[in-house]
C-alpha cells in the first residue's frame, strides 16, 4: 500500500521549506484561491511522475530568484528524493539513482483529479489515453516498454516517410504492426477488466451522483481504420504496405496506438450528448472504477483531488469521499473551506495553506 509517512517541499513555486506529516487516509488542505492549493497537489504529483500536469516550463516550477526545487517523501519504506535544477534532474529512491521516472510510478503511484485535467469525459483523445495508459501501466508493466518501442518505431517510420525512402520501411511496418496489436490488447483487456469493475454493487454505491444511471459504458477506439483488424499483426502490416503510396504523400503515420481514443456513454447515450454536469461526473465514475480496479489487484494508488468544491456539490464530494474511505487509500484533497464537509477526524487530517505556508490544524 502506498502511504506518504513524510513529505518536504523546498522552493516549488510558492511553497519553499514546508514540511508536513500527513494521515495514512484523508488529508485536506484549505487555502483560499491562489495561496498554494494547487502548488501542493501538483508538487506531489510531480513526485510520482517527475512531471507537472499544469505546464512544461520548468521556470514556473522554481521559486524566483532560486537555482532548483526538490522533493523529499518516506512513502512505506521508501525514501523518494527528486532535485530539479535547470541543467539536470537527479531523482533517488533509497539513495540509489534512478535511469527514468517508470521507477517513481511503481513505488508511487498517484490518480488525480482536477478541474483542468480529470474531466476527460468529451474531452481530448490525448488526455483520455493519458488516463487509460496510466492504468494499463499498473497492471501491466510490459506495457510501458512496448509504447516505448512502439515510439521509437513510429519515428523512424516518419523519417523514412518524410524522405521519400523506402529502404527498411517495410521492417519498420512490421515492427509497428507487432507492437500495435500488443499494445491494443493490453488496452483492450484493461477495459474489459474496468468493465467487470463496473458492478452492480459500485453503480449502487454511486447512483447518487447521478439523477438516473443504469448502466455507463466505454467502447476503445484502436486509431485504426475500420477495416484493419487492430488485434492482428498480419491485417495491419498488410494495411501498411497496401497504403504505402499514400504514406508517401501525407509524410507521416497518421494511424495507430498514438491516435487511439475511447468512447463513454451513459445509460446508452454518447457522451458527446450529456449535459456538461453528466460528463464531468462520468468523468468521475470512471476515474473512481480504475482507482477501485487497482485496489482489487493489490495496487494502492495515491489519489488527489484539486479544488473539489469548484465542481461537486456536498452530496456528491460525501459519496465520493465515503467510497474512497472503503477502499482505505491515502486521500489528498484541497478545498477553499466553504462547504462543510463531514471529516472522520479520528481518519483525517486537516492542514491550512495561507501564502505558500502549510500549518496543520
Amino acid at each position: 500500500m502506498a502511504v506518504i509517512y513524510k513529505l518536504a517541499i523546498t522552493q516549488f513555486r510558492n511553497l519553499n521549506h514546508q514540511y508536513i506529516e500527513p494521515h495514512k487516509h484523508l488529508n485536506l488542505f484549505i487555502a483560499n484561491n491562489a495561496h498554494g492549493k494547487t502548488n501542493f497537489i501538483e508538487a506531489i504529483y510531480y513526485l510520482g511522475h517527475n512531471r507537472s500536469f499544469k505546464t512544461k516550463s520548468l521556470k514556473e516550477l522554481i521559486e524566483f530568484e532560486q537555482q532548483k526545487f526538490q522533493l523529499d517523501a518516506q512513502v512505506d519504506d521508501y525514501r523518494i528524493k527528486l532535485e530539479k535544477t535547470k541543467q539536470k534532474t537527479s531523482i533517488s529512491i533509497n539513495q540509489n539513482r534512478l535511469k527514468n521516472s517508470s521507477e517513481l510510478s511503481k513505488v508511487l503511484p498517484i490518480q488525480i483529479i482536477t478541474p483542468d485535467k480529470g474531466f476527460i469525459v468529451n474531452g481530448t483523445p490525448k488526455n483520455k489515453r493519458s488516463y487509460l495508459d496510466w492504468g494499463v501501466f499498473h497492471v501491466k508493466p510490459d506495457f510501458l516498454s512496448d509504447f516505448k518501442k512502439y515510439n521509437k518505431a513510429l519515428k523512424n517510420i516518419n523519417i523514412l516517410l518524410s524522405q521519400h525512402k523506402d529502404q527498411e520501411l517495410d521492417y519498420w511496418f512490421l515492427q509497428i504492426a507487432q507492437l500495435s496489436a500488443a499494445i491494443n490488447q493490453s488496452r483492450q483487456d484493461y477495459l474489459e477488466q474496468l468493465k467487470q469493475t463496473n458492478s452492480p454493487e459500485l453503480i449502487n454505491d454511486l447512483s447518487v451522483l447521478f439523477k438516473s444511471v443504469e448502466s455507463f459504458n466505454y467502447e476503445f477506439k484502436s486509431g485504426w481504420p475500420k477495416e484493419v483488424d487492430a488485434y492482428s499483426v498480419d491485417s495491419i502490416y498488410q494495411y501498411l504496405l497496401k497504403s504505402k503510396g499514400f504514406l508517401f504523400k501525407s509524410k507521416y503515420l497518421n494511424y495507430g496506438p498514438h491516435k487511439a481514443n475511447l468512447k463513454f456513454y451513459l445509460n446508452d447515450q454518447e457522451e458527446c450528448f450529456l449535459s456538461r454536469g453528466e460528463q464531468k461526473t462520468l468523468s468521475i465514475v470512471f476515474w473512481l472504477t480504475q482507482v477501485s480496479m487497482l485496489v482489487d489487484n493489490n495496487i494502492q494508488p495515491i489519489v488527489l483531488i484539486d479544488d473539489i468544491s469548484s465542481e461537486l456539490d456536498a452530496t456528491k464530494i460525501q459519496t465520493i469521499l465515503c467510497f474512497l474511505k472503503r477502499l482505505k487509500i491515502q486521500i489528498f484533497m484541497t478545498d477553499i473551506g466553504s462547504n462543510l464537509l463531514k471529516i472522520d477526524v479520528d481518519n483525517s487530517r486537516i492542514f491550512k495553506i495561507d501564502h505558500g505556508v502549510i500549518t496543520q490544524q
